[in-house]
């Protein structure tokens, strides 16, 4: 059962010879023990249902606060992994950079080498020309002038020899 402050306002007892009878004020107390009895048990629920949902507040709260840490410091690892990258990025990319320019240079100055390699070879060919054909016109020399003049030739020849190893 259950009153409200209405009804107990508008309660009215009914008179008897010392005062309200009796019956209907120890009735309507049995009945306000009841309500208060179920008021305090449903009290202490509610106060117990707001402690669980306080202690489940604090957790969630704690949780957040955990969770906002983390987060922040996974941002600031993520942060500090970009940066450190790029600084690897530039060292490596600098070094790609400085090995480039020695492959370049080494490959110019290969060239070059192999420019004057070419040009000392044709010289050397040109000078092998030249000697190839004094030897055949001495020897054709030799084959026009006969056995009295080959000594000269002979002497002639290894003179040139001697001018050719000069050189």
């Amino acid at each position: 059962m259950s009153l409200s402050k209405i009804d107990l306002l508008n309660k009215k007892f009914s008179k008897s010879l010392f005062g309200y009878s009796k019956s209907e004020v120890d009735q309507l107390m049995i009945e306000l023990a009841d309500v208060l009895g179920s008021t305090a048990d449903e009290k202490k629920q509610l106060l117990k249902k707001v402690g669980r949902r306080e202690n489940t507040i604090t957790e969630f709260r704690q949780r957040e606060e955990t969770l906002r840490d983390t987060l922040m410091t996974t941002q600031k690892m993520v942060d500090d992994l970009k940066a450190a990258a790029r600084r690897e990025a530039e060292v490596i990319i600098n070094e790609a950079h400085s090995r480039a320019e020695v492959i370049l240079q080494q490959a110019h100055n290969r060239l070059a080498q192999i420019h004057e390699d070419i040009n000392e070879l044709k010289r050397q060919r040109t000078r092998f020309e030249v000697e190839l054909k004094a030897l055949l016109e001495s020897h054709l020399k030799t084959l026009e002038i006969g056995d009295p003049e080959l000594e000269k030739v002979e002497a002639i020849e290894s003179k040139l020899k001697f001018f050719k190893k000069a050189k």
